[in-house]
């Protein structure tokens, strides 16, 4: 440990103020490699970071990188906050190749109503399974709550994704490629804040520069959610657009009717290829260490924190991924 710069490794590498540097960040979150790692590998990562928080000897490092790489392996399977393991399909560096898969199926099965049956349940699924992995917060959610966010955002996408299917019928086709974005859009609208209503209804932990506890904050938690919801549109956008452009394109060049077995896999394979940028651009919209000013909270909140610290005029919280 002597040997090793002392840096604060619990704030991301790369500075969190400009979109560039958040971008480089989650590049590193989301890199779908690091579900490669075997339990030996993240416990591995654990130890060391949890030792050099501690200041203690890190015989397994050489250099400060080595650090850094193990706090990046440990952030992609460990949660924030609570510090629990994640469900490997709920972390950020599985929505690559999850969101590649159901992407994909989406947009080459959305005609028939089967098909937008099943793959608007299968997304939902996994987006539940994503929300709940990155909530914000320790706050526990019920197992009711956690019913009927999931029913009601597979409800939302399917009543979009049919209604909008039945009325593009006569219109161009490449209209109609774009109603599984739409109903993803819908679905994330309503999922995200309901998995997350915990923190609506109780708020969120909020933190000062030195990261001490100064007060809970539901208007910061519900800032925090909808740059979320945001983001995660973002993310799907050009996956979801450009792939309908590329299929518009080849369909008018003849190609999908000389090869229509390629349809599927050509739309998996792009829609793969842009999300693999668009996933960590997506997430870079917004930091994750979420700051928001002490003026704008509620006004018990505001008294709270100024009876602690006066001068406090920022306060930062976990907005979730």
């Amino acid at each position: 440990m002597a040997d090793l710069p002392k840096v604060d490794i619990d704030k991301p590498k790369f500075d969190q103020s400009t979109y560039i540097s958040r971008a480089k960040h989650f590049f590193l979150v989301t890199n779908p490699l690091n579900l490669l790692a075997s339990n030996e590998d993240l416990e591995r990562a654990k130890r060391i970071v949890l030792n050099y928080r501690a200041g203690k000897p890190v015989p397994e490092c050489k250099s400060i990188d080595d650090v850094w790489q193990a706090k990046y392996l440990y952030d992609s399977a460990f949660h924030p906050e609570t510090g629990e393991k994640s469900l490997i399909v709920g972390r950020m560096s599985a929505q690559v190749p999850m969101n590649t898969l159901i992407t994909g199926c989406m947009l080459s099965f959305y005609k028939t109503t089967p098909a937008v049956v099943f793959w608007q349940w299968i997304n939902q699924t996994f987006n539940a399974v994503v929300n709940y992995t990155n909530r914000s917060g320790s706050s526990p959610i019920s197992q009711n709550q956690l019913i009927t966010s999931y029913c009601l955002a597979t409800g939302g996408a399917l009543a979009t994704a049919l209604s909008l299917n039945s009325l593009v019928k006569n219109l161009n086709p490449f209209i109609g490629r774009l109603v599984p974005l739409a109903a993803v859009a819908a679905a994330n609208c309503i999922n995200i804040p309901m998995m997350r209503m915990q923190e609506l209804q109780n708020g969120v932990v909020l933190l000062d520069e030195k990261n001490n506890v100064v007060g809970q904050s539901r208007k910061a938690a519900a800032t925090g959610i909808s740059a979320v919801v945001a983001s995660r549109i973002a993310m799907a956008m050009p996956g979801m657009v450009l792939t309908p452009m590329l299929m518009e394109y080849l369909s008018k060049r003849g190609v999908l009717k000389r090869y229509p077995m390629a349809n599927a896999p050509i739309q998996t394979l792009f829609c793969g290829f842009v999300l693999i940028f668009a996933t960590p651009l997506g997430c870079a919209c917004f930091s994750q260490r979420a700051s928001i000013k002490v003026s704008s909270l509620e006004k018990s909140v505001q008294e709270e924190i100024h009876k602690k610290n006066p001068d406090l005029e920022v306060v930062y919280f976990n907005k979730g991924l």
